[in-house]
């Protein structure tokens, strides 16, 4: 990839990151699972959402340091910068998607429809639903940006090392 195309590709990654850094923060800041479940019966539910949603956070905030740290330097390193690309795809995009307890899943069924594709497993409260459901886009935008980064980057990659 072009060092212009790429350089562009961290800054709008970085961007959109930092996009949903600050709901997600916002978000954990002010919700603790007592208040969650004392609205809802759902213990289980809430504790392994939080709990993606925290790991999300960190991944996010790594990534977008690693960027600024990319973008701030005199040189622009590329390989680094692609290593950096995949691992927001590798930790974010699929953190996301997939989170380790499953409190929500992707439904592609409703992808194409206007329809939000999430599913949530259980009825959250409307203040975490809408978290999720807006940090949403943004996570769809870095997976629809990055694709390039999940297969194709680690084929170069062994490819070089031969």
């Amino acid at each position: 990839m072009p060092s212009a195309n790429l350089k562009a590709l961290a800054e709008s990654s970085r961007d959109k990151l930092k996009a949903a850094i600050d709901p997600l923060e916002t978000f954990l800041n002010g919700h603790a699972l007592p208040q969650l479940v004392a609205e809802d019966n759902t213990e289980s539910f809430y504790a392994g959402l939080l709990s993606d949603l925290r790991h999300l956070l960190v991944f996010s905030e790594v990534s977008y340091e690693k960027l600024g740290a990319l973008l701030r330097r005199p040189n622009f390193d590329e390989k680094a910068a692609e290593r950096s690309l995949y691992e927001v795809y590798h930790y974010c995009v699929n953190a996301f998607f997939y989170p380790k307890n499953e409190g929500y899943s992707e439904d592609g069924r409703y992808a194409y429809t206007g329809q939000d594709a999430i599913r949530f497993r259980a009825k959250p409260v409307r203040a975490a639903r809408d978290l999720v459901l807006g940090v949403s886009r943004v996570y769809e935008e870095l997976r629809e940006d990055l694709a390039y980064y999940e297969s194709e980057y680690l084929i170069q990659c062994r490819l070089q090392s031969k």
